[in-house]
């Protein structure tokens, strides 16, 4: 009786600790589908998503739902069953939150703003969600955090009253939160307390100490990496390729890089010690090493001319929009592998090895990531206007918007 009281206790043990270790993977698995920041949960473009519906016939995938946001650039961010963006109407910026199922509207946040971009008007940085927080940059500087349940406002702060200066096209980096703070670069990169906005280290003005009158930063996203085991930030402003001691704002080196305009807005993209920058303007890309003292220019060419898309590194190769063409690279050499026209200034995302672009005319396209040639998978004609905005595919559902701020919503279950 004993013995099979034993058995019994055991086998209960053996159960409950198997049932933890289920419902800890499903977790796992399920925030791994959320795309709850730019460019994803690792900020690098790449879903782990897979089985999602990747070829199509006739008008393509279909429209779960579709919505008026306002005119902007910004993307989605994904998480818990809802969906944040950002618009603009009426010089009134507005932050939504959504229904990712139906699109309907849980709440949103309004306050004026101009929003005005030098011609291209709205918001082009995308919302951060940090577990309950909401993290937001409008185009005028006002930084937001809000509860991401309720929409109501935690702290805020205008960060033009910080030092930060208005470039050309306006504020358009995307928040990174990083341990206890979240980190925004606007020619000066400032870290903020992530819980009360009290502002830890700012650096220099990275415009005026290179003489850019009344110019800021560009309009790059942060990103923070792991460096012979020390944590550093990766900015790329108007001046360069700045790394940043991520606990005081030290800088640690820069490699200069010129953009005619100042317009340094791709985010950089790493893989170990090495880094890769790009811009557009006939200007090119290089990959970066940091590992020693001083920055080494491992390759630098034309090759791959990013106007304001990131390129997506993907098993040795970079795929990306060099001006107004799909192209793929070798990481090690710079080498161009294959070369594709017909989506304009697009942008892209990867995932489970397969390209999702969208066009500047609102095709969107599925391909290959193959450094062999480019091969299309499907392709359909989902937005019309202007599309500058990476489409984001997060539980079996492409998310696409337009510059006038028409934003759908496509099951590709």
């Amino acid at each position: 009786m004993t013995f099979h009281l034993f058995l019994n206790k055991r086998f209960i043990n053996v159960l409950f600790i198997f049932s933890i270790i289920f419902l800890l993977g499903i977790v796992a698995h399920v925030q791994g589908l959320d795309w709850y920041q730019w460019r994803g949960p690792n900020r690098d473009g790449i879903s782990t998503e897979k089985g999602w519906q990747s070829t199509w016939s006739g008008s393509g995938p279909k429209k779960l739902w579709t919505v008026q946001v306002g005119t902007g650039y910004s993307t989605v961010s994904v998480s818990d069953g809802k969906v944040f963006t950002l618009g603009n109407k009426n010089a009134t910026d507005t932050i939504y939150c959504l229904e990712s199922e139906t699109g309907k509207e849980i709440w949103k946040h309004s306050y004026p703003c101009k929003a005005a971009g030098a011609g291209y008007p709205g918001p082009a940085s995308s919302p951060t969600i940090d577990g309950k927080k909401v993290y937001s940059l409008s185009r005028d500087g006002d930084f937001f955090c809000l509860d991401a349940d309720s929409g109501k406002v935690i702290w805020n702060k205008d960060i033009k009253k910080l030092g930060a200066k208005l470039p050309e096209w306006s504020f358009a980096t995307s928040p990174l939160v990083f341990d206890n703070m979240v980190i925004i670069d606007a020619g000066i990169t400032m870290a903020f307390d992530k819980n009360n906005g009290n502002l830890i280290w700012k650096t220099k003005d990275y415009g005026q100490a290179w003489g850019m009158k009344n110019q800021g930063g560009g309009y790059s996203s942060p990103m923070a990496f792991d460096l012979k085991g020390a944590k550093r930030l990766a900015i790329f402003n108007s001046s360069g390729l700045v790394i940043l001691n991520p606990s005081n704002g030290q800088e640690l080196m820069l490699h200069p890089w010129k953009t005619s305009y100042n317009v340094n807005a791709a985010t950089p993209v790493i893989s170990g010690e090495k880094i890769f920058i790009s811009s557009g303007y006939g200007v090119g890309g290089a990959l970066i090493d940091v590992s020693g003292s001083k920055p080494n220019v491992v390759w630098q060419n034309k090759n791959m001319k990013n106007h304001f898309a990131t390129c997506v590194l993907w098993q040795g190769y970079l795929y990306g929009f060099d001006e107004n063409q799909l192209s793929c690279l070798d990481w090690q050499t710079g080498n161009e592998k294959w070369s594709q026209r017909g989506l304009g200034k697009g942008s892209l995302m990867i995932a489970d090895g397969k390209i999702i672009a969208l066009g500047d005319k609102g095709d969107l396209v599925i391909a290959e990531a193959s450094p062999t040639a480019y091969k299309e998978l499907a392709k359909a004609k989902v937005l019309s206007g202007l599309c500058w905005t990476v489409p984001v595919l997060s539980n079996s559902k492409i998310y696409a918007r337009n510059h006038e701020g028409e934003l759908i919503c496509l099951d590709v279950k």
